[in-house]
């Protein structure tokens, strides 16, 4: 077989894809634009790619076209008819970025709800060689413990996060835009609810017709006053100048993000007007990048090839 990497760069600089030489012929490029995968995939059987879309432009000329694999879990850029009427399958991967994911959550909370910005400036400012007090008390912060969390979408991730801020002391609720029962010891409650009762407030859900632009300005007036809000999720759930305003307004406290509407960030995105780092803080869609999560993907991908050539649907999305 012949296999077309699209977008090396995608998954770190770092990346060993010696595992995939296994199957044939490895053909690897740094990036792809939609424009160049076509003269790219000409004689391909396999391709992977991440977000360059996967359609009739794009690769309606490779005839030998056999199977794509996606190394991500959402599957937005992959036209699903046009793949089943080529009779083309593909795969995703799909639980490989749980634990990351989790762990990036809490980073960017804590860096925001206890003003760590604020306090490593104090430090390395001088401030506090100068000071008379042992301590200081610039910015006021509080503890985790005793909290309501409230999670929008109680999946793999989002039960994750739960487990790890009950044991910060949190009382969980969560929340389903889609309308169904989780099968958890959470309480579930209505959107209204969780916007009024959350702490705190993480979105965990797909993006999908529930969740588009699900926090909006009249979401956050809902919120607590003292609430930060975080995305890990996909960046339009949120409406980014709605959020910007309830920031302003100090409708809520803080907001922590990895995710947003368009990535790379949009230079006139107005969040970008937000210097205070001890209200807003936003990672440049990191919370996957962790070394481990990014090696899982890659190993991953290279088992959705052998299930493919075995006949297993596991992991099949067409």
């Amino acid at each position: 077989m012949k296999i077309v990497i699209l977008e090396a760069e995608s998954l770190g600089e770092d990346m060993v894809f010696t595992p995939f030489h296994k199957f044939g012929d490895v053909v690897i490029y740094p990036s792809s634009t939609a424009e160049q995968v076509p003269d790219r995939i000409g004689d391909a059987d396999v391709i992977i790619a991440n977000k360059v879309p996967i359609c009739e432009e794009t690769i309606g000329c490779a005839e030998n076209l056999k199977l794509v694999c996606v190394t991500a879990t959402g599957i937005n850029n992959l036209d699903g008819e046009y793949l089943k009427k080529r009779g083309i399958a593909a795969y995703h991967v799909a639980g490989y970025s749980t634990d990351g994911v989790a762990q990036h959550t809490f980073a960017i909370l804590l860096y925001v709800l206890e003003k760590l910005n604020y306090y490593d400036h104090y430090v390395k400012s001088g401030e506090y060689a100068r000071g008379k007090c042992f301590s200081h008390f610039g910015q006021s912060f509080c503890e985790l413990a005793g909290k309501t969390w409230g999670i929008i979408g109680l999946g793999a991730i989002g039960r994750k996060v739960a487990q790890i801020a009950t044991a910060f002391g949190c009382q969980i609720i969560c929340y389903s835009a889609s309308g169904s029962e989780y099968d958890s010891p959470y309480e579930q409650v209505d959107f209204d609810t969780l916007l009024e009762r959350s702490d705190i407030l993480s979105v965990h859900a797909p993006l999908n017709k529930y969740t588009e632009n699900l926090m909006d300005l009249d979401a956050f007036k809902k919120m607590k006053k003292s609430a930060i809000f975080i995305n890990v999720a996909r960046g339009a759930i949120v409406n980014e100048q709605d959020l910007y305003t309830a920031l302003e307004t100090q409708e809520i406290a803080g907001a922590c993000l990895d995710v947003l509407t368009e990535e790379p960030m949009n230079p006139q995105n107005p969040l970008l007007r937000i210097k205070d780092s001890n209200r807003l803080v936003i990672t440049p869609h990191i919370g996957w990048a962790a070394k481990e999560t990014r090696f899982r993907v890659v190993d991953e991908v290279v088992r959705n090839i052998d299930r493919f050539l075995e006949g297993d649907s596991v992991n099949r999305v067409y």
